[in-house]
């Protein structure tokens, strides 16, 4: 990859890491201006004086940096959470390691999370993450790391939210209107995989995009007094853990590409989801050994493909979310060096493909690390959370 004027991918980081430092001043400031304001305004006498001047911090925080006053108070809420809770976060965000985007994401974990010790527990872990993956990336994972750590809360809000599923029309301008739906993720995968599936089967000679088929065929099966079995019975995976698979516990299912998630009693239950074919990967944290088989030639076969696209999920280049059923399988070390094996098999987008190809694909972390072609979206099992750590980090945080 050339250099433009002289500045490198290396220099490109640095100066990332410098905005990120600049953003974790510029917040630090803000608060510093807050908390020194509640001082002043407490030791005002009257208290309609206190309450209007506490009001107005935000606007002269927002006047004096350009922010409207909603912009101010999300950030100084969001910022204040993590430097109280998460102090390891924080020093990273100091040191320019994260951004504000990535501490935000952060903020609104801890946020949700309901007990101290998951709190830790995602302030030991979180940062090895966040600074070498994007922040959509860094979304889903602390999805997951909710849904991990605090089953049993996180079953009950999904529950409680099945409670609120509905359909809304919303009339619009120029003779258009809104459709929109809020349905569990499994329903929901099963009718955007069928709708994707019956569209690219109507034909390349078919004039419409395919948007435009998607919201044909949506509204054809909506408008029909047809009845009976799908048409389409479409293919989706879902990662359990074995215990949860067995019913020995209570868990989450999650889609091969990580882009959602459910109880895995939504799942489990035929009479829930009918349509779709689904299946159930028992995952072994350890040792992964659905594709512990290895295969002669060049060409993967149809088992080894579809084991690698409920593996992986996404196309396995940094910071790349296209799903692995619109990637190419590609051999990590070329064959016949590398076998036909899940292990040296991984799914790159077209593009990445292309470019892994012409070996002008460099893999170059968010973090500025170049690492080997390896895969990006796996991560290892979550280490025991350590108090000693995060007081440290607290005191760190409150000598400065």
């Amino acid at each position: 990859m050339s250099n433009h004027e002289g500045v490198g991918a290396g220099q490109l980081t640095d100066l990332a890491h410098a905005r990120a430092r600049a953003e974790a001043r510029e917040t630090e400031g803000m608060l510093r201006f807050r908390d020194a304001e509640l001082k002043r305004i407490d030791a005002l006498e009257r208290p309609l004086q206190r309450q209007i001047e506490r009001a107005g911090i935000a606007l002269d925080i927002g006047q004096a940096m350009r922010l409207s006053e909603g912009q101010v108070q999300h950030r100084l809420m969001a910022a204040e959470r993590v430097r109280e809770q998460a102090p390891i976060t924080w020093l990273a965000f100091r040191d320019g390691r994260i951004n504000e985007a990535r501490v935000r994401e952060i903020s609104q974990a801890i946020d949700t999370l309901q007990r101290p010790d998951s709190v830790i527990r995602l302030d030991q872990r979180v940062i090895a993450y966040a600074e070498s993956h994007t922040v959509a990336e860094l979304r889903r994972w602390l999805r997951r790391f909710i849904e991990r750590v605090e089953t049993d809360l996180a079953l009950e809000r999904a529950e409680r939210a099945r409670k609120d599923r509905r359909v809304d029309i919303h009339h619009g301008d120029d003779g258009m209107a809104v459709l929109w739906a809020l349905l569990p993720a499994p329903q929901a995968a099963a009718i955007e995989r069928r709708l994707a599936h019956e569209a690219k089967g109507l034909g390349a000679d078919d004039p419409r995009t395919m948007a435009q088929r998607r919201a044909d065929l949506l509204a054809a099966w909506l408008t029909t007094n047809e009845s009976g079995d799908a048409a389409v019975h479409a293919q989706i995976a879902v990662k359990l853990s074995a215990s949860t698979f067995t019913g020995a516990t209570d868990g989450f299912a999650e889609a091969a590409d990580g882009g959602w998630s459910a109880p895995a009693s939504w799942v489990l239950d035929p009479h829930l989801v009918s349509n779709p074919v689904w299946h159930r990967l028992i995952v072994d944290p350890v040792t992964q050994d659905v594709l512990a088989h290895q295969y002669v030639g060049r060409l993967a076969p149809d088992t080894l493909k579809l084991a690698a696209t409920f593996r992986d999920g996404v196309c396995q280049a940094p910071g790349c979310l296209v799903p692995t059923d619109q990637c190419d399988f590609d051999h990590r070390e070329p064959w016949p060096e590398g076998p036909t094996s899940g292990e040296n098999i991984w799914p790159l987008c077209r593009r990445h493909h292309i470019l892994k190809g012409h070996q002008i694909l460099q893999w170059v972390l968010p973090s500025g690390q170049t690492v080997r072609a390896e895969p990006t979206h796996r991560e290892n099992p979550a280490p025991p959370p350590s108090r000693l750590e995060h007081e440290l980090a607290q005191m760190l945080v409150h000598l400065h």
